[in-house]
């Protein structure tokens, strides 16, 4: 079966859908997105997916491209013309199509693009070796809180890391603290077992899967805290992993050369994994 998208008001096959040369998103990355999990034939998180959505379009002062309601209405029937049981599906909104200039246009409609994939889940041999990570400067601009389609700097990151044969990168700040990866939340344990990610501010993405994360941190009992942690601290840790709606929880196992522990997944990682796969498969599900 071919893939299916939606551009625009209409359902046309995934290789034929286009946008126009004059898009926005396309000529300034004028525009935001959002990922969302489908696990087991459910979305998951979809609500605060959409919140988040919401605010992006705010602080760009893009209008909305369609109701909430007809919104869920198009991504149910996106999943279901695709078959997706278990994967991904990834929406984007730019401020439309408009003569190329700088300021905002008068006129310009906001487009909508949305497409579906399946994907598969890591083996457990996978997450039980956990990934490596390397750490980069961070490049980016100071409004990291907005999911922007302006993801050159994440790019470039994230083709570092591949060449060095790691995962992900971890963005490093001015002041030798991880701000996330270039697609990913940062986490670290120390060694007094203490959960730490950095506090959500403009310099980082509110993660959904962060914001999940923290709350089954709590009914797990976990000791955690929202903080700044140094590239060196996070070397030293007991534990690290990485977590996005694509990633879950992926324990990290090296950082450059520093080996994590003992080179393997720790017990908080894989407990709030298995937390985190309850959730989606429970509780965090929306038909």
């Amino acid at each position: 079966m071919s893939r299916i998208a939606y551009v625009n008001g209409r359902y046309v096959p995934h290789a034929d859908a286009a946008v126009h040369v004059e898009d926005r998103g396309y000529q300034f990355a004028d525009g935001v997105y959002e990922v969302v999990l489908v696990y087991d034939g459910a979305m998951v998180d979809e609500l605060p997916h959409l919140d988040r959505l919401d605010r992006s379009l705010g602080e760009l002062r893009i209008a909305q491209p369609m109701t909430r309601p007809a919104l869920r209405s198009v991504m149910r029937e996106l999943l279901r013309r695709n078959r997706i049981r278990t994967g991904l599906i990834y929406m984007q909104v730019t401020r439309g199509v408009a003569r190329r200039d700088h300021p905002f246009p008068k006129n310009a409609e906001p487009a909508l693009v949305m497409t579906a994939k399946r994907i598969a889940l890591p083996a457990a041999a996978a997450i039980e070796n956990g990934v490596k990570v390397i750490s980069i400067r961070d490049i980016r601009w100071e409004r990291c809180d907005i999911k922007t389609v302006a993801l050159l700097p994440n790019v470039l990151g994230k083709q570092q890391a591949r060449e060095a044969g790691a995962h992900e990168a971890w963005q490093v700040d001015d002041a030798g603290c991880v701000t996330e990866g270039t697609s990913t939340n940062a986490w670290i344990v120390t060694k007094d077992g203490e959960l730490i990610t950095r506090s959500a501010n403009q310099s980082i993405l509110n993660g959904i899967t962060r914001l999940s994360l923290l709350r089954l941190a709590e009914q797990e009992g976990l000791r955690f805290v929202e903080r700044s942690f140094t590239l060196e601290e996070a070397k030293q840790a007991r534990e690290a992993f990485i977590s996005s709606a694509t990633a879950f929880v992926t324990p990290v196992t090296q950082i450059d050369d520093a080996v994590i522990g003992n080179g393997k997944a720790g017990s908080v990682g894989l407990g709030l994994r298995r937390a985190y796969l309850d959730y989606a498969a429970g509780a965090g599900r929306t038909a």
